[in-house]
């Protein structure tokens, strides 16, 4: 779908339209996050062709109680959609009084969008073993067989607000 930035709008979107458009539409990444904080739209003439959801991080370390991670971000395909809805989620992580906002990559993807949305690549991680993390069991596919998370390494980008 090609489409004139100046006609996407931000739009709230309640948790379960959200998780029910990733679910249709996320290109590798069939799991949804165990919740979220809350979550952006945008839409077209009223069809929404993205989302975003932002959740406390997964990762115990940067659960800090003033962080936040975008945990997914999906489009249609739509122009500059992915920045936007970054930069919507820390504008709104801002002024909710959140310090630090983190968001991962796969190591394919080249990172345009965080980077225009004023995040800075912070690590670059090995693939990990979800099978068992700090004493507590994460299963690596879900009910249907499918891998939760893609493997590989992935990309740590942070953004201070």
């Amino acid at each position: 779908m090609s489409v004139v930035a100046t006609r996407l709008e931000l739009v709230p979107i309640k948790q379960k339209a959200a998780r029910a458009f990733v679910l249709q539409h996320h290109r590798h990444n069939r799991s949804l996050p165990a919740g979220d904080v809350f979550r952006v739209a945008l839409a077209v003439d009223g069809e929404i062709v993205a989302v975003a959801l932002a959740g406390y991080p997964t990762a115990e370390g940067l659960n800090d109680g003033r962080s936040l991670e975008i945990t997914r971000v999906c489009t249609l395909g739509t122009p500059n959609a992915c920045s936007r809805l970054y930069g919507a989620l820390a504008r709104a992580a801002k002024a909710l009084g959140f310090s630090t906002l983190w968001t991962y990559t796969n190591e394919n993807e080249p990172g345009t969008s965080p980077r225009a949305a004023g995040f800075t690549l912070d690590a670059d991680l090995d693939e990990r073993d979800w099978s068992a993390e700090s004493g507590r069991h994460r299963y690596q596919e879900n009910l249907f067989g499918e891998p939760r998370t893609p493997p590989g390494r992935k990309l740590r980008w942070r953004r201070d607000l």
